[in-house]
């Protein structure tokens, strides 16, 4: 979904968000264009995860402004961001005493408004499009966290979002179970789909990614491409992390 507001899909303008005494961000400004697939990595507690749940509105924030395709996430305007952008946890938050297809089909029918047979026919075309259609029928529990995490990407794609945000999407998974959800995230950034995904999964980045962010203590350090920025990193922080990282 494009707009006219200088072809940015995400837009946040000196953002700064206070937990008590702590900056979670600090002055933040950052453009996404739409069809862009941007990587947020950092080390632990500087902001990354506040910089995602800002955009949509599940942080508020307190300075700055963030906009959507150009309009205002405000209080009063949730409901139209959280609309256009589909969001993705480190815990699946799937509803446990739920089927697969009626955790797809739930939002699509009392928000979207479709009827039951239109909202199962989409719900199941998007568990073929991440591999797991004969899980419909399964509860939760009864599947693996890889498919889990590929229900919940599932859950988001059903309500049609232009932006898909994910955060540490495969860090609650088993080392086994990650591959299966980087690929239906691969295969999401292949259509062109806008992302925006927190992740420590430097190899995805490197291959999935059109720019990489670095953020420390609440601020952007370094931005760049994939490839001058793994290879060539300017900021001496960013040094530091990816020589942790990529030991």
């Amino acid at each position: 979904m494009r707009d006219s507001h200088g072809g940015e899909a995400v837009s946040l303008s000196h953002v700064s968000r206070w937990f008590g005494t702590q900056k979670a961000l600090d002055d933040v400004s950052l453009t996404v264009r739409p069809g862009e697939r941007v990587v947020v990595c950092g080390p632990s507690g500087s902001g990354k995860s506040t910089l995602i749940r800002t955009i949509n509105g599940l942080e508020p924030h307190d300075e700055g402004t963030v906009r959507i395709n150009g309009a205002l996430v405000t209080p009063r305007a949730l409901a139209g961001a959280r609309l256009q952008t589909g969001m993705v946890f480190q815990q699946f938050n799937l509803f446990p005493h739920l089927s697969v297809l009626d955790n797809l089909t739930l939002a699509p029918i009392h928000v979207r408004g479709l009827g039951r047979g239109e909202a199962e026919a989409e719900a199941m075309a998007l568990l073929e499009r991440v591999h797991i259609p004969e899980q419909a029928a399964k509860f939760p529990h009864q599947l693996s966290g890889g498919q889990q995490q590929r229900v919940a990407i599932a859950r988001a794609l059903a309500m049609k979002p232009a932006i898909m945000l994910f955060d540490e999407p495969t860090s609650a998974l088993d080392p086994e179970m990650v591959g299966e959800v980087l690929d239906v995230m691969i295969a999401l950034a292949a259509e062109g789909m806008t992302m925006i995904c927190v992740t420590h999964e430097m190899g995805f980045a490197r291959n999935v990614a059109d720019r990489m962010i670095f953020m420390d203590e609440g601020r952007i350090i370094e931005q760049a491409a994939p490839g001058p920025f793994f290879d060539q990193p300017v900021e001496p922080r960013t040094r530091q992390f990816l020589s942790r990282v990529l030991a």
